[in-house]
């Protein structure tokens, strides 16, 4: 394989087991530098695409995780450029949605005949009503507005993927777990196939809590309803979810977008899974933690608020289900991200203001 100068490989002193399974991971970042370092820590052949200081450090000194009390230095081949990589039996793509139309088209030099494509991603994913009854083939314009996703095709390489893992990176190279190890996975289309469960079962030897679902997009909704509230009400005031839980005004807003939301699901077949009360204290347990969202605002990145909250006005507008609570929020979130310039916002939908 000839490889670009920016190419590092770092070797550790411990060697690792024969490879098992070709694994790249695009956007190494928290979660997806999680996935990396136990994948090539349990002997698979890993690879990572990343950028700037992240890359260097890798380059320099390996990708390191901090996990369970021990901190884990793995081996893995990194680059800026996929193509750099030759052909995966697995591609994860982890990064946030505002980059995937550009992140997606560079992967293509990664796809064998049989590569898997693991999209690791908040909110509304564009595949979400793939094989999904009724509503089979339903396109949402906030989520895939320009069509470059639809456009990228290889609908049949896809597995979707929930996740319940928290990450940061306290410093170039160097993944910190923080709470959390689950990893949902499916084919949109509700089957179980034996790509699903090798993939599942190498994950699982390599300590990350992955599991198999016939109902990927019912796992996709669970987890929104939990992002939904939280996201863009940390994003405006700068709150921990611990903060925003317990204050009273805060939460009785909350309550009301997740059972806005819920009601939509409905439409669709998707339910909420507990109760909006449960939901709130679900988040609001992860003491200290500022959604990825705030998270992002405060590092000046684009936000995912079309995913996380604009996708759920316009299946709300598609259902003919009034969402006046998640209106005002995303209005006020979305302004706040547009002034910043994090965020293209042309002015909320027109609303019916409920003032009784």
């Amino acid at each position: 394989m000839s490889l670009r100068p920016c190419v590092g490989l770092w070797t550790p002193s411990i060697p690792v087991t024969e490879p098992d399974m070709r694994f790249c991971v695009v956007g190494a970042g928290s979660i997806g530098g999680f996935v990396a370092t136990l994948m090539a820590e349990a002997g698979h052949d890993v690879s990572v695409v990343a950028r700037g200081p992240h890359l260097a450090a890798i380059q320099d000194r390996g990708l390191r995780l901090d996990f369970n009390d021990r901190r884990i230095t793995a081996s893995v081949a990194a680059s800026e450029f996929a193509g750099d990589f030759g052909p995966q039996d697995v591609v994860v793509v982890s990064v946030k949605a505002p980059s995937l139309p550009d992140t997606l088209p560079t992967v293509k030099p990664l796809l064998g005949p049989e590569t898997s494509i693991l999209v690791a991603m908040n909110g509304v994913p564009w595949w979400m009503f793939d094989g999904f009854g009724p509503h089979e083939g339903l396109r949402l314009r906030s989520v895939d507005g320009s069509g470059a996703l639809e456009r990228f095709g290889c609908r049949d390489r896809l597995l979707g993927c929930v996740l319940h893992i928290a990450c940061d990176v306290p410093e170039p190279g160097l993944i910190r777990h923080n709470n959390q190890n689950r990893m949902i996975v499916g084919e949109p289309n509700g089957t179980i196939t034996a790509r699903a469960e090798r993939l599942v079962d190498a994950m699982k030897a390599a300590g990350i809590g992955a599991e198999i679902t016939s109902r990927v997009q019912q796992e996709v909704w669970i987890k929104l309803l939990g992002n939904l509230p939280f996201a863009p009400i940390s994003m405006i005031t700068g709150a921990t979810n611990d903060v925003l839980a317990k204050d009273p005004a805060l939460r009785k807003v909350m309550k009301a977008m997740f059972e806005e939301a819920s009601e939509v699901g409905q439409y669709f077949g998707l339910e909420p899974g507990m109760t909006s009360e449960e939901r709130i204290d679900l988040g609001g347990a992860l003491s200290g933690f500022k959604a990825s969202t705030r998270q992002d605002y405060e590092k000046g990145r684009p936000v995912e608020l079309d995913v996380i909250v604009n996708a759920v006005l316009e299946m709300g507008d598609i259902a003919g289900i009034g969402t006046p609570t998640i209106d005002m929020v995303y209005a006020l979130a979305a302004q706040k991200a547009s002034v910043a310039g994090l965020y293209t916002y042309d002015g909320a939908p027109e609303l019916e203001w409920n003032t009784a």
